[in-house]
């Protein structure tokens, strides 16, 4: 196993990714690199398989998968760091393997409990259900658990999942002896990643709903893609109330205060100062201009960066980390392989 400890994350490859993904996942993920990459492995993967556990556009999914990883390197990722792996899941056949395995340990109950499977279950219906999006707990340990990774960032929605990577190696170091190496628990992973909570932009129409890239209107999402303009019109247009006062107050006022997270968040300013500077304004239109500015110069930089990184890089970059990782992967599969009985 890796001496070296493993921090673990990935983004989903498919629909364009918004201002929640980037400053909840993808920039915390960079910093962390930045700051960590010379004591940790950060395995920084595009979990291209779970792309398809619902519904999509597949001609798109390639473009959507080179996008992610441009998305990695305009922000900043240190891909030259021979400690940091930008990779795509499906070049890695470990993971599909050692899924199948990990399959017959699980109870078909544990994945039917699953919080995530019964919401989306459910807004999806009938045969849109697919067997990935039930055993996609399974895939996602295997992503976890092939690397010996110790410390996995997740957001609530995730924590059920990580603690069922937990049992699943449990259950077969207990029946084949010590061969997974168990990521930690998920008090450990706040406390290492030193946040409680998951960073939670809310929908600019319904600010009492998480900002979702699966959103099908995309009005109250900030998509990375956007033009600045269009970011800007959508700001302006953003459910607020009829209080007549800014105030930072999630039950009476969850869209003023949504915008008022947004424009900390983009600032990169406590939100405490940023709430006392706007304090007991009255002017929404005014307060919402400043944000749509803010939102729309933050995306005109962030898209010239994006404009800069080329193919050639993208693609040396994800072909040098497969490489590195690929015997890891492997090297797990085959203690699995061997303690089932599958290799001599």
């Amino acid at each position: 196993m890796s001496i070296q400890p493993t921090i673990l994350t990935g983004v989903r490859a498919n629909n364009d990714l918004t201002l929640g993904n980037y400053f909840g996942a993808i920039l915390p993920t960079v910093r962390m690199a930045q700051q960590r990459a010379d004591d940790f492995t950060i395995n920084m993967f595009i979990p291209d398989l779970h792309s398809f556990t619902t519904p999509i556009d597949h001609t798109e999914l390639q473009k959507q998968i080179m996008h992610n990883a441009r998305i990695f390197i305009a922000a900043g990722l240190p891909v030259s760091h021979p400690n940091v792996h930008l990779y795509r899941q499906s070049y890695i056949p470990a993971h599909s393997e050692l899924t199948w395995i990990l399959d017959c340990f699980t109870g078909f109950g544990e994945m039917s409990r699953m919080t995530q499977f019964k919401d989306k279950s459910a807004s999806l219906g009938g045969d849109r259900v697919t067997v990935g999006l039930f055993n996609y707990p399974v895939l996602m340990a295997s992503d976890i658990l092939l690397y010996n990774a110790s410390y996995v960032p997740v957001g609530d929605d995730q924590t059920q999942h990580l603690e069922f990577a937990r049992d699943i190696a449990e259950r077969i170091n207990k029946k084949f002896g010590a061969i997974l190496q168990v990521p930690k628990p998920v008090y450990e992973q706040h406390a290492f990643f030193g946040r409680q909570k998951g960073l939670r932009i809310m929908d600019l129409q319904h600010p009492t709903k998480k900002m979702s890239k699966s959103d099908e209107s995309g009005k109250g999402v900030i998509f990375l893609s956007d033009s600045p303009k269009a970011a800007h019109k959508k700001i302006m247009s953003a459910t607020t109330d009829s209080l007549g006062a800014i105030a930072y107050d999630p039950v009476q006022q969850p869209g003023i205060s949504n915008l008022l997270e947004l424009l900390s968040i983009i600032r990169q300013q406590p939100l405490a100062d940023v709430a006392a500077e706007f304090a007991g304004q009255q002017r929404y239109g005014d307060f919402k201009r400043i944000v749509a500015d803010a939102v729309a110069a933050f995306l005109a930089e962030f898209q010239q960066r994006l404009a800069l990184v080329d193919d050639k890089t993208i693609e040396t970059a994800l072909t040098t980390s497969e490489e590195a990782v690929r015997p890891v992967a492997e090297d797990t599969l085959l203690r699995v392989q061997k303690a089932v009985g599958l290799r001599a």
